[in-house]
């Protein structure tokens, strides 16, 4: 679904991953740690062909990043779900057009039970109506998830997605992500919250990579 092979990266002149030779499989959920600045958001615009590579390849559904043109990168972009850490929205939109607006960018059109369902799934269905600035940061988050998954995405990509969140509305969150995956989504998660990791690892098996020296390998038990 997702591979790297051989793939560096260098930023500002310096070699920021080096090395990385891995495959996310269909259905897979990973996560993936390492101290701040090591490349974790850098590793995820890979994934998603934000960026690319230095040296090596990514190869997003058996195509070639490098060989792809701006309409077919656009296209692989509709299956690929991201959050962001900053969670930004439109903020003088109402939330459930924020979350239709990866449809409405692709010229989609949203259908109304898929939307209502979607908000009730995430626990926002009394809020459709609410601006962004006034919800809270749990909220933003799951709003954040339903604005990723309203195509449909084989894969989502999430950055630091409990990074604000008490340990209560993370522990939702993470819920949230196993049923999807449970669902048939690929999920890889970046975050520096090993009690989140050691929790849905009860839930689900879970893989955990970890940047260290500028190179990602499988972790351990020791989580």
């Amino acid at each position: 679904m997702i591979a790297f092979d051989n793939v560096a990266y260098s930023y500002g002149g310096g070699e920021l991953l080096s090395e990385v030779s891995l495959r996310l499989t269909p259905g897979s959920f990973h996560f993936l740690t390492g101290p701040s600045g090591s490349g974790k958001s850098t590793f995820l615009k890979l994934c998603y062909g934000e960026l690319l590579p230095t040296v090596g390849t990514v190869t997003i559904f058996d195509r070639e990043v490098h060989g792809l043109d701006r309409d077919e990168v656009a296209r692989m972009r509709r299956r690929i779900g991201v959050v962001h850490q900053d969670c930004r929205f439109l903020d003088h939109l109402p939330l459930a057009t924020n979350v239709t607006l990866p449809l409405t960018v692709t010229g989609r059109e949203s259908n109304t039970q898929d939307l209502s369902d979607l908000m009730a799934w995430v626990g926002l269905s009394q809020l459709a109506d609410a601006l962004p600035p006034s919800l809270s940061g749990g909220e933003r988050q799951r709003a954040a998830v339903a604005r990723a998954i309203i195509t449909s995405p084989d894969v989502l990509l999430a950055d630091e997605p409990t990074g604000n969140l008490d340990w209560e509305m993370s522990l939702r969150l993470l819920k949230l992500l196993v049923e999807l995956n449970r669902m048939g989504t690929t999920i890889l998660i970046a975050t520096h919250d090993l009690n989140l990791i050691r929790s849905a690892k009860q839930q689900v098996a879970a893989r955990v990579l970890r940047i260290s020296n500028r190179r990602i390998q499988l972790a351990g038990a020791d989580l």
